[in-house]
């Protein structure tokens, strides 16, 4: 399970790379064009600038779920096929579609529940890449009768995905809203606990975020869905929100965390990797801490370990909760209306409801303190696959073959597979020579390394995959000719 859930983070690394510069960009555009935060005319070149580098880096942070279908389908597949990016892509289609307000208000007969408003998440993104990629693996193959031979193989994928998908979608149907609802009753219920409740909301936001289930706490505190609606009352010039507390204190407590945590946070993981992984680390987590400073953007930090290492997630969840008991039992106040990073601070903190946010200064400084160590320790303590951690696997895109005739080592490669008569396909992808047979007891292994290549495996009694690396196309032309 937990090799699959690395293999997971390791899939969403393709996505989440995108995300950085769209969170630089946007916190940018809202430096340069405040009007578009705080609500106005754009008028003026430099307005106008702004606007457009919002929308820029919105492009692809409000499409962040299909992004994710596409990478994990990607990622997940046997031979990383663009392939099984379509079927993840179609999953997400299908699945958002079906589950979207407009269709379940028709299959209902009135008004749909407010959980299939927010269906369009990261989680979905997630499992439609996980079904995309699964039909690809097992569908890869297929052949069907002649008359339908045009749909064999990978044309066959995307059938395969819609159909899956359409059964995930009516399960789906039944078990998102009540999550959603049961969420909903539980944000509802820690109203009113003070500084505790806006501890345990925060722990619980962080904690859903894989799931996209923290909108429907969100939809509790921030908005009008139970009456609180702390961010709106705030924005409005408001002291106190609906529910009778200060205005602000169910935004608040990002803030430290956001700004200052995710960043010693990233640093601690530099730190933890392994030497010759250091850059690669800080490329990844360096960008990503930026943008959660900048603009609190922190789906990039996150999801570049939750799945690696889903304990020290859990781990970064209850450290957002304790910070925000202390960051609201001291009386900070501040508010965001896209994200809790320092250009929402700078906005936020000239409105009635702002309070002490001088107080970001020694509560950043603690906040970074704590979440650098307890980082630091956990990684090494537990040994986790944080980015530069992970477990080393040969990359196949860098192996150099004994040889260059390629036509000899096609040679000894059939040779090994039991001769022409034994193989019913050849194909391959970037790095391997994938062949079906029909009698693995007359497979050589042996000799087929003889030939120079690096590897040999047989995922299954009718299947054989020579590893050889970047060259592999023209071994594979040789071996078509001599089939």
């Amino acid at each position: 399970m937990m090799k699959y859930l690395q293999k997971l983070g390791k899939s969403l690394m393709l996505p989440v790379a995108c995300l950085p510069i769209c969170g630089i960009l946007m916190g940018v555009g809202y430096a340069l064009s405040p009007a578009a935060m705080q609500g106005g005319d754009i008028v003026g070149f430099g307005p106008i600038v702004g606007f457009f580098l919002i929308k820029a880096g919105g492009a692809l942070i409000d499409n962040m779920s299909w992004l994710f279908a596409i990478g994990v389908a990607v990622g997940m597949s046997d031979d990383h096929e663009g392939t099984a990016g379509l079927a993840g892509l179609v999953s997400w289609l299908v699945i958002t579609t079906l589950l979207s307000s407009g269709t379940v208000a028709v299959l209902v007969g009135g008004e749909a529940d407010p959980a299939f408003g927010k269906i369009q998440n990261q989680f979905i993104g997630i499992i439609s890449g996980i079904i995309g990629s699964s039909c690809y693996n097992k569908f890869k193959g297929t052949r069907l009768p002649d008359a339908l031979a045009f749909f064999s193989g990978k044309r066959f994928v995307s059938i395969a995905t819609a159909v899956v998908s359409i059964i995930a979608a009516a399960i789906l149907f039944f078990i998102w809203p009540v999550v959603y609802g049961a969420l909903v009753a539980v944000g509802v219920g820690i109203v009113g606990l003070g500084a505790v409740g806006a501890a345990i909301y925060t722990f619980l936001n962080r904690l859903l975020i894989p799931t996209g289930l923290h909108h429907a706490l969100n939809s509790v505190f921030w908005f009008d869905a139970a009456g609180i609606n702390d961010l709106g009352n705030f924005w409005a010039g408001e002291v106190l929100n609906g529910a009778g507390g200060h205005a602000g204190m169910y935004m608040s407590g990002f803030f430290p965390s956001m700004m200052f945590g995710i960043p010693a946070a990233a640093l601690a993981i530099v730190h933890s990797a392994k030497p010759e992984k250091k850059k690669e680390a800080a490329g990844l987590v360096g960008a990503a801490a930026l943008c959660a400073f900048v603009c609190g953007v922190t789906e990039p930090f996150e999801f570049a370990f939750m799945f690696l290492a889903p304990a020290l997630y859990l781990i970064y969840a209850i450290l957002y909760g304790v910070i925000t008991f202390i960051t609201v039992s001291l009386g900070f106040s501040a508010g965001f209306s896209f994200s809790a990073g320092l250009t929402d601070l700078i906005f936020s903190s000239q409105l009635p409801a702002a309070n002490n946010t001088f107080l970001i200064l020694p509560l950043g400084l603690g906040a970074a303190i704590v979440f650098y160590f307890v980082f630091r320790f956990a990684i090494k303590a537990f040994d986790l696959k944080t980015p530069g951690r992970e477990d080393d696997s040969e990359d196949e895109t860098k192996i150099v073959l004994a040889n260059d005739d390629f036509t000899t080592m096609a040679a000894i490669i059939l040779e090994g597979l039991g001769g022409k008569e034994n193989v019913t396909s050849v194909d391959n992808c970037i790095t391997r020579l994938r062949l079906e047979i029909r009698d693995y007891t007359a497979v050589d292994e042996k000799k087929i390394k003889s030939a120079g290549i690096s590897g040999v495996i047989r995922p299954s009694k009718t299947a054989v995959q020579v590893i050889i690396g970047p060259k592999v196309q023209f071994v594979a032309d040789e071996f078509k000719k001599l089939m």
